[in-house]
């Protein structure tokens, strides 16, 4: 094997002094071009499997914060990159220091899960997501933040033309080597283009959303740093999650991880975006709208009954929905809680806001099982001749939830709880050739997959589409635009 493979643990001096000989306007289009071409899951064909989509975004963040002009004669080989990446693959971790004690290898099972799963997300969901969350959802309370004109006032534009142009910046990317520019917006071949999105629209939502300068970055790169630990740097906020396109670095804009450009689209991205404009009363009323969104899904079981959140003594609530099958009760508990940058860096700090809010969502569904066990008159009608579980749906993945490190508390109670996230629990409610019961069931009978993710349970299951996704995918521009023009 080369020895540019490493066979040896690297520390991140050298990884980021390797990265440094290479002057950025050089090594970055490769790196551009590196990420549109091993897109998606393909970078599992890629040179020795190295291109993968968290070492590109980390090198990059690298030589924008680290690297100069200055440096080398201007060459930079495929190799070169090569060399980078598999350093990256080598970087040592704190379990390694920390001598692969329980609690470091825990923390190494945070690190991990943050630093690549992000990346292997869905876009289809995450984007059809957006529109059946935010367009299709019923609230259950009049918003005030949420409210008509909401998206034109936070993005510029409308909801959906902004993430008509995320799936445009993201194919564009991904067909040219990583770039968009958008003097292609002038061109006659765009006119059907800019016929469905305006191209004032394009420009202005691009340059207002998705583009930052190398200043820019460093700058938020430092100010949203939280450790010096050398070991954990690799894990911390990377500004191209924020902005995923470079200016400054050839003609039009650069994006050197197209992986980071949809989930821009996204609830996540939109959250972000919103809790900067109008602060905690974004949060707080998202939160609500996908405790009513989780509750549609829900209903899509074909062989359950579901029930709302039921107010008893003193208005005090139970779990937010009670589904009822034939053998099993189903308690939900929703939270629109999301993984800290803290938990991703794999500090298990026991007051960490994220699991405190699982802790009480657990409690949450403890209470519920009780009353319905001691027939509490509020709860009759709920049947106490079958098993009963829990499950916690998240926003957004806790990837290593149901590990027993990660569980705050001991269970006062015989009720297993799972943690699981939206997308999830959109593929639960889907599948055909076993009812959603046996497989939760099946998943808690096994000592060990009871600790994994829920999606391990619906490995090889037959699943069907999920309507509700469909109608919000169906709602962006290009789809409609299709449509007309095939009609």
């Amino acid at each position: 094997m080369a020895a540019y493979l490493y066979d040896r643990l690297v520390t991140d001096h050298e990884y980021v002094q390797r990265v440094r000989q290479q002057r950025p306007s050089v090594l970055l289009p490769m790196i551009a071009a590196a990420s549109a071409r091993w897109h998606d899951a393909t970078w599992w064909n890629s040179p020795f499997r190295k291109y993968t989509p968290w070492a590109l975004a980390d090198a990059a963040r690298v030589s924008l914060t680290y690297g100069n002009e200055y440096r080398g004669d201007g060459s930079c080989t495929d190799n070169d990159l090569l060399s980078m990446l598999a350093a990256y693959a080598a970087l040592t971790d704190p379990m390694v220091r920390d001598k692969g004690t329980y609690e470091s290898v825990s923390g190494w099972l945070l690190r991990v899960s943050g630093e690549q799963f992000t990346f292997q997300e869905s876009g289809f969901s995450d984007l059809a997501r957006t529109a059946a969350l935010f367009e299709q959802t019923p609230p259950a309370r009049t918003p005030t933040c949420l409210v008509d004109g909401w998206d034109e006032e936070l993005l510029g534009c409308s909801l959906s033309d902004y993430v008509g142009v995320t799936q445009l910046l993201h194919v564009s990317a991904q067909h040219n080597v990583g770039r968009f520019d958008l003097a292609w917006l002038d061109q006659p071949q765009m006119e059907k283009v800019c016929s469905v999105i305006p191209a004032d629209t394009i420009r202005e939502v691009t340059e207002r959303h998705f583009v930052i300068d190398q200043k820019t970055f460093q700058a938020e790169n430092e100010a949203r740093r939280l450790s010096r630990d050398p070991h954990l740097r690799r894990f911390e906020y990377n500004p191209l999650r924020g902005h995923p396109f470079l200016s400054g670095f050839g003609p039009g804009y650069l994006a050197p991880s197209t992986h980071l450009i949809t989930p821009k689209g996204s609830p996540l991205g939109l959250y972000y975006l919103g809790v900067s404009r109008f602060g905690n009363s974004f949060a707080q009323e998202l939160g609500d709208l996908f405790e009513q969104y989780i509750g549609r899904q829900l209903h899509l079981l074909p062989d359950a009954t579901v029930y709302p959140e039921i107010i008893y003594r003193d208005e005090r609530r139970s779990v937010d929905w009670i589904v009822v099958f034939d053998d099993l009760v189903l308690l939900v508990e929703v939270k629109s809680t999301r993984p800290t940058q803290q938990l991703r860096l794999g500090v298990l700090d026991r007051t960490n806001t994220a699991l405190r809010q699982l802790k009480h969502a657990r409690q949450q569904v403890e209470k519920t099982a009780s009353l319905i066990a001691s027939r509490h008159p509020n709860f009759t009608h709920v049947p106490v001749d079958r098993p009963v579980h829990g499950l916690v749906v998240t926003m957004e993945p806790f990837h290593t939830a149901n590990a027993p490190f990660q569980r705050e508390v001991k269970q006062e109670s015989d009720v297993c709880v799972t943690v699981c996230s939206a997308a999830e629990l959109e593929h639960l409610v889907t599948v055909q050739d076993t009812p959603a019961s046996q497989v939760l069931l099946e998943r808690q009978a096994d000592a060990l997959q009871a600790t994994y993710s829920l999606g391990t349970a619906l490995t090889g299951k037959n699943r069907g589409r999920n309507t509700i996704l469909d109608a919000g995918w169906n709602s962006y521009p290009w789809k409609r635009h299709a449509e007309v023009a095939e009609g």
